[in-house]
């Protein structure tokens, strides 16, 4: 062991050693009186040379020797002196040197100086040398550690000693797992092994350095540079290792980490619960040992937090590295109830981050109690144990351990506090240090911008799908002419709303319209367009108008929105510039369907052969282009038969092209009979692309047929008895089909729609009857005359027959067709109308 420490303390580089440098003896008075063989060799002097004169006089040159004299007696003093000076060999030339000067006394005569010389550039090369070793062990903020071959500790520098707690002496022959816990000290000597019998050096190799002396759980990280010390024999001496307590800066790495993670894993929904639980889970382990997040309840409904952050809280999210949680951080789910004055409130109302390093010392103040502890557990509770499912501690368990630290800091974004995020340590000793607030307040403030476009989001989505159900039928009415089944499928985005739209109306004479129609463009904008054109189509369908007149009136009005969006400018949002639609009219009794289309895809009919074909029907401009004309077609339809309507969205998209798409619904409508409920669920998820691109909306309707028993038609001649004959037709029928209660209210209704018919009509007139949901009464003629009410004065003869009719009946109205116009009314089959009720009409009679 003596040889390694000598590498120290008389390294073979050491100019002044008395095998490499000049010596000389001189007397007091400066007169040489020895000279070495190295010093001739230097200098060129022989001993003769120099022996018997004066240093000065022989080695300085005349204008250097007194600033040499100078420096001398500057340096001298306490028996020796140490200096460079500049020394004139025998060929004349000057050679700086270092010099170092011992007294030595004799006992009979003067006292005499050995003087030690070497070229002064290998002298400061040395003392830099030797200044760099002292300032290694003795000043170097990084340890360093020289061990021999053997692993055993030879010297360590004040940095060592410093980490492992020990003075540099006491560590001096000892071992690495002396003051390092097994498993690290194990790591540490097998990287030094390989070291000494490789030649491999290590460079920053980062390696646990726990001492035993740390509490458990505390970490320490250190970087680790070794390499092989030899002699110039190529005998191994040790190994040297240069070690760095790297823990702050690992852990500001994996704070940095964290940060990165947090970035790539909160935010990925637009869900308020499920953002709370990614930040929570982000978290844990990473920054602590329980994260829980408290939101505001309108956050969580997706509405606006008070400005003062007051209000109740709901436990969004808690994550926990062991399954059942710290007392502290337990809450029952659902409404989160804090104690008088806990940091979360205090958080909450001061809008900053709280940290409590020692919840012992705060809770023993009475400023934390508990946090959230179920009765019965924590510092509060007496010590309990491990709690039930049901929250209680059972007896006889050890003490759980509760949390020591605590963070909380606030949800805070766009300048409202949406809730509050606490941290807990309860199973890692270090307490949470202020870099670690920092890291949380981070992740809170990214949190916080996630969680608020979520609850704006989930705001805006609820704002949409309102309007959405109030735009499209909350359920299609069941109806005697058709069975329908339908779906609407929006193309998602952020409202999930679009312009698709269906519809089933009930008409007059027990026939139903069933529209679909298409506005250009999605979400909210193309959503209120669809709802202004649906309300239109309402009103037309109550005019009972033709389909190709419907359209025409809608022409207009798409005309009318763009030229009022055109008008706004930009700030309403996306510009809606078209529609398409696509209004067909069934009558249960004659079997025949009139169909019109502004720009949209013809239905698919199958017929009860089981065949589907597409309506051949003209084709129509989109509604908006206004001036063009919209044509109707007109078939029968056997009862029985399948009607298919739907959107463009539904067949088109870039999986495949128009006709693929058709081809695809052929195939599932020519199936064997089934429920259009299912039906319509097997052609969304058959002929849709699986992530469709545009709104779909599809009605199915299977016809129906009222046959013989449930209409009766007579044709009366326009003369004055027709109001009789029909008084009598209607008793006989109504007694037939056994409504005769109905008979007396008919009786007066057909009485007086058949004498306006011959009064203000020309050629014959049409009764019909119709037994359906209600009973309904029809009265054609001829004439285009709208029949008007009014309100008769007591000394006028007439004028109160419509009156009369409108309080008879539940509703009555007149549609018009190219060869004249019908009358209609309807009564309810329970009996009749007794009282008088507000005349109202179901059309414009």
């Amino acid at each position: 062991m003596d040889t390694p420490l000598r590498t120290f303390t008389e390294s073979p580089e050491d100019p002044f050693s008395l095998h490499r440098a000049a010596t000389a003896v001189l007397d007091a008075r400066g007169t040489v009186v020895g000279w070495s063989e190295l010093a001739e060799n230097l200098l060129g002097y022989r001993p003769e040379d120099v022996i018997g004169r004066r240093a000065l006089d022989v080695l300085i040159a005349p204008e250097d020797r007194e600033a040499a004299l100078q420096a001398v007696m500057a340096c001298t003093g306490a028996g020796g002196w140490f200096g460079v000076l500049p020394v004139r060999r025998a060929d004349g030339r000057t050679l700086r040197m270092g010099f170092r000067s011992r007294l030595v006394v004799r006992a009979r005569h003067d006292d005499e100086w050995f003087l030690v010389g070497a070229p002064a550039d290998e002298v400061i090369q040395w003392e830099t040398d030797r200044s760099l070793l002292d300032g290694i062990f003795r000043r170097c903020p990084i340890g360093v550690a020289v061990h021999g071959p053997d692993l055993d500790i030879l010297r360590v520098n004040r940095a060592i000693a410093q980490f492992a707690d020990a003075p540099a002496e006491a560590l001096r022959g000892t071992r690495m797992d002396e003051f390092l816990i097994a498993p690290d000290a194990w790591t540490a000597e097998r990287a030094l092994r390989g070291v000494v019998e490789t030649g491999r050096p290590l460079f920053f190799i980062e390696q646990p350095a726990r001492l035993r002396t740390d509490p458990p759980g505390r970490e320490r990280i250190v970087a680790v540079s070794a390499f092989r010390m030899q002699d110039p024999a190529g005998e191994v001496l040790g190994v040297t290792q240069f070690v760095e307590d790297v823990t702050d800066r690992e852990r500001a790495r994996r704070r940095l980490a964290l940060l990165n993670d947090a970035s790539e894993r909160i935010g990925t929904t637009l869900d308020v619960t499920r953002t709370a639980e990614e930040l929570a889970r982000v978290a844990v382990p990473g920054l602590a040992d329980c994260v829980a997040v408290d939101l505001l309840e309108p956050v969580v409904l997706g509405g606006e937090p008070a400005p003062d952050a007051s209000g109740r809280l709901y436990r969004a999210a808690l994550s926990c590295v062991t399954q059942a949680p710290p007392p502290s951080a337990r809450r029952p789910d659902g409404e989160v109830v804090f104690p008088p004055d806990p940091p979360q409130v205090r958080c909450l109302r001061e809008r900053r981050p709280v940290l409590e390093t020692d919840m012992a010392a705060a809770r023993a103040q009475g400023e934390v109690r508990g946090a959230g502890a179920v009765p019965g557990t924590g510092p509060e509770g007496g010590g309990a144990g491990e709690p039930d499912a049901d929250g209680t501690a059972q007896e006889g368990r050890s003490p759980e351990a509760d949390a020591h630290s605590l963070m909380v800091v606030p949800l805070g974004a766009r300048g409202a506090v949406l809730g509050v995020v606490s941290l807990w340590r309860a199973y890692r000793p270090d307490p949470f240090e202020e870099d670690d607030l920092t890291l949380a307040a981070e992740f809170a403030a990214r949190a916080a911008v996630s969680i608020d476009n979520a609850r704006r989001y989930t705001q805006q989505r609820t704002a949409a799908l309102s309007l959405q159900r109030s735009l499209l039928p909350a359920d299609v009415p069941d109806h005697p002419a058709v069975v329908v089944g339908h779906r609407y499928l929006p193309a998602g985005g952020v409202t999930e709303v679009g312009g698709d739209w269906f519809d089933v109306i009930p008409l007059s004479g027990s026939r139903v319209a069933l529209v679909v129609g298409d506005v250009v463009g999605h979400g909210v904008p193309a959503a209120a367009t669809m709802g202004r054109l649906r309300t239109a189509v309402h009103t037309l369908a109550g005019l009972d108008l033709e389909p190709d007149e419907v359209l025409s009136q809608l022409d207009d009005l798409v005309g009318r929105i763009a030229g009022e969006q055109q008008a706004t400018g930009p700030v309403t949002g996306e510009q809606i510039v078209g529609a398409s639609c696509l209004y067909a009219v069934y009558d249960p009794i004659s079997r025949r369907c009139s169909l019109a289309r502004a720009g949209h895809p013809p239905p698919v009919v199958v017929r009860p052969d089981g065949r589907p074909v597409l309506a051949e029907l003209p084709e129509g401009p989109p509604l908006g282009l206004g001036g063009l004309p919209f044509e109707s077609a007109e078939f029968e339809l056997p009862e029985g038969s399948l009607i298919a309507l739907y959107t463009d969205g539904l067949v088109e998209s870039g999986r495949h092209d128009v006709d693929e798409g058709l081809g695809l619904l052929y195939e599932v409508l020519s199936g064997p009979e089934r429920d259009l409920d299912a039906l319509c669920a097997e052609v969304t998820r058959r002929v849709m692309p699986e992530h469709p691109t545009d709104d779909v909306a599809v009605l199915l309707a299977r016809t129906r047929v009222l046959g013989d028993d449930r209409v009766a038609t007579w044709e009366l001649p326009a003369e004055p008895t027709a109001a009789q004959r029909a008084r009598r037709l209607t008793a006989d029928h109504l007694a037939e089909w056994g409504l005769d209660d109905l008979v007396f209210t008919t009786e007066l209704i057909v009485s007086e729609l058949v004498t306006n018919a011959y009064r203000y009509a020309s050629g014959p007139v049409q009764l019909r009857l119709i037994r359906d949901s209600s009973l309904i009464c029809e009265v054609s003629d001829g004439s285009t005359t709208a029949p008007h009410l009014r309100r008769a004065r007591t000394t006028d003869e007439g004028g109160r027959g419509l009156f009369l009719v409108a309080q008879l009946t539940e509703r009555w109205g007149t549609r018009y067709s190219r060869d004249g116009k019908t009358v209609w009314t309807e009564q309810p089959l329970d009996g009749p109308l007794l009282g008088l009720r507000r005349p109202f009409g179901g059309g414009t009679g």
